[in-house]
C-alpha cells in the first residue's frame, strides 16, 4: 500500500504533487546559500516581537498537534507496538489524517527558523545539522501524509510535537533578550530530551521490522535510518557544545 497514494489526502494542499515541496526545498537552499551574502552589508535585525509571536504560535500549534495525536490514538484504540493505517473515511481515521497534514505543514512553517537566524546574522547557527534536519523533514512528512497518514507514523508526530512544545518555549524565552539568560539553564536538558525522542522512535520503528505488522517495512526502515542519522548528528553537537566546549 506504500506504493499508492492515500486517496483521502492525495488532493490536499502541498500533497497532490512533489513539485510544491520540491520548490519549497529549493527556495530554502537558495536562502541558506545567498542569505548571508545579502545580509553582509546590512545591519542585523533584532526581531524580538516577531520572534516572540512566532515562537509562541509554534508552542500553541505543537500543543494542538500533540493533543490531537494523543486523543485520537486513544479514542481509536491505537496500538503503540503495531498500528496499521486506517484508510477508511471514518471520523477518527480522517481526524488522524488531518493532524498528520498539520504536522507536515508545521515543517513548512519551521523553515522560518533559518530565515530568522540569517536576518539576525547568526549564520554560525545555520549548521549542516540545522539545514539537514529542516530540509529533510519536508520530504519525510510529505511522503508520510501522501502514503501513510496515520498508523505507526502517529507515534513520531506525537513525540516530536511534545518535544517542540518545550523547544519553542525555550526560543520564546530566549527572544526576550539577555535578561532571560539566567532562566535558560535547561538548554542542555532540552538537547537530551531531543535525543531521547530519537532513541524512542528508533526503537519503535525497528521493533516493527522484526514483527508481523501490516505497516510498510519500507517506511519503518526509512524512519529508522533517518533517525539514526539525526541521533549521530545530535550526539556530535552535544559533545562539541557541552563536553568539549566546557573543557
Amino acid at each position: 500500500m506504500f506504493c499508492f497514494p492515500d486517496p483521502r489526502t492525495d488532493p490536499w494542499p502541498l500533497v497532490y504533487s512533489p513539485l510544491p515541496v520540491t520548490l519549497l526545498f529549493s527556495s530554502y537552499l537558495l536562502v541558506v546559500a545567498l542569505g548571508p551574502s545579502c545580509m553582509r552589508r546590512r545591519r542585523r535585525l533584532e526581531l524580538r516581537a516577531p520572534l516572540l509571536a512566532y515562537n509562541l504560535a509554534m508552542v500553541a500549534l505543537s500543543s494542538y498537534m500533540f493533543h490531537e495525536f494523543l486523543v485520537t490514538s486513544v479514542l481509536a484504540n491505537y496500538s503503540y507496538l503495531c498500528q496499521p493505517v486506517d484508510y477508511s473515511r471514518s471520523e477518527l481515521g480522517m481526524r488522524m489524517a488531518r493532524v498528520c497534514w498539520w504536522f507536515f505543514f508545521s515543517k513548512v512553517i519551521e523553515l522560518l527558523d533559518t530565515v530568522f537566524l540569517i536576518l539576525r546574522k547568526k549564520q554560525e547557527q545555520v549548521t549542516f545539522l540545522h539545514v539537514y534536519h529542516h530540509g529533510s523533514m519536508l520530504f519525510n512528512w510529505w511522503s508520510g501524509v501522501k502514503y501513510v497518514p496515520g498508523g505507526q507514523a502517529f507515534f513520531v508526530g506525537m513525540l516530536n510535537s511534545f518535544v517542540h512544545i518545550f523547544m519553542y518555549g525555550y526560543y520564546a524565552l530566549a527572544s526576550l533578550g539577555p535578561r532571560m539568560r539566567r532562566h535558560l539553564w535547561w538548554k542542555r536538558y532540552l538537547t537530551i530530551l531531543q535525543m531521547c525522542q530519537f532513541v524512542a522512535i528508533a526503537a519503535h520503528s525497528s521493533y516493527n521490522l522484526f514483527t508481523e505488522c501490516p505497516f510498510p517495512d519500507g517506511f519503518n526502515t526509512a524512519v529508522f535510518l533517518y533517525i539514526l542519522s539525526l541521533l549521530a548528528l545530535f550526539l556530535r553537537f552535544y559533545y562539541r557544545t557541552y563536553v568539549r566546549g566546557k573543557r
